[in-house]
């Protein structure tokens, strides 16, 4: 039976710089903070009060960066970070999670939340996107250089549920090579798939590229062709219900103009 243990891992708690390839969420400011606390306005220009920003595993370390930076710049804001597979903040924005803003992997699970009359009336905006590239364990032991390497009968591979968007890209670029696996793990979110492999549970992952950069030399990257013609394009929208509607505007402006690019860039994002 497939291991799923890496389902359901949402919770809210102070950044640490050393835990940015780990599923979960932070809070950017110095303690931790209860999703759903609204924002309170003050009479000066800029926003105040807290914001609960629900985003995509794969944005912890960029959008981490960008919330300290608005939190620098504006000091009456808390920005707290939620973290994990989009589909499964989809599951929780649904069962009435108090959330600001909601920044998906890719775009049907910003659909979803469309469909369901939970984005305000502004359109999503796609501000980034991604590919697949193979992560193994250090010095590929195993010689992987392309993906039918991952069927090797004493190679364990782990990926991303079919229901998140880092699973939905494996299925497409699988696909696309012909390439059938049999992997020991589907995991709810792409920083577990990492996990699984930075931990030795497993040989090989396929992960994001920009999940790859992040772990440096806590794994080898191994880029395939068939990933350039699979591409996840992220997008970002302020929720109806937001409690603070100044704070989300502002958080998607910056994820969206030149400071926020060049962080998502710095990151190994692409222009979607």
């Amino acid at each position: 039976m497939r291991n799923r243990s890496g389902r359901g891992r949402i919770v809210t708690c102070a950044v640490a710089v050393g835990a940015l390839i780990m599923t979960g969420c932070a809070s950017v400011g110095q303690q931790s903070a209860k999703p759903g606390a609204p924002g309170t306005m003050s009479g000066s220009s800029g926003p105040t009060g807290q914001i609960n920003v629900y985003a995509a595993a794969s944005l912890t370390s960029p959008f981490t960066r960008i919330g300290k930076q608005l939190e620098s710049t504006h000091p009456g804001l808390k920005v707290v970070l939620v973290f994990a597979g989009s589909s499964e903040l989809v599951s929780q924005l649904s069962a009435g999670a108090k959330g600001d803003v909601f920044a998906s992997a890719d775009e049907a699970n910003m659909d979803k939340v469309l469909r369901a009359g939970l984005v305000g009336a502004e359109k999503p905006k796609l501000f980034a996107a991604n590919h697949l590239a193979i992560v193994t364990a250090p010095g590929n032991p195993h010689g992987i250089s392309s993906l039918s390497d991952l069927v090797k009968p004493n190679v364990s591979v782990v990926v991303c549920a079919e229901q998140v968007p880092c699973g939905g890209a494996t299925k497409r670029v699988l696909k696309k090579a012909g390439v059938g696996l049999n992997p020991v793990s589907e995991e709810n979110s792409v920083t577990s798939v990492l996990g699984k492999v930075t931990s030795g549970q497993a040989d090989a992952g396929l992960v994001y590229r920009t999940d790859a950069q992040v772990a440096g030399s806590a794994v080898a990257r191994v880029d395939f062709p068939e990933s350039d013609a699979v591409v996840n394009r992220y997008s970002i929208a302020v929720m109806n219900d937001s409690g603070n509607k100044k704070g989300s505007d502002l958080f998607v402006a910056e994820v969206t103009g030149p400071e926020g690019q060049k962080v998502l860039r710095e990151y190994g994002f692409v222009k979607p």
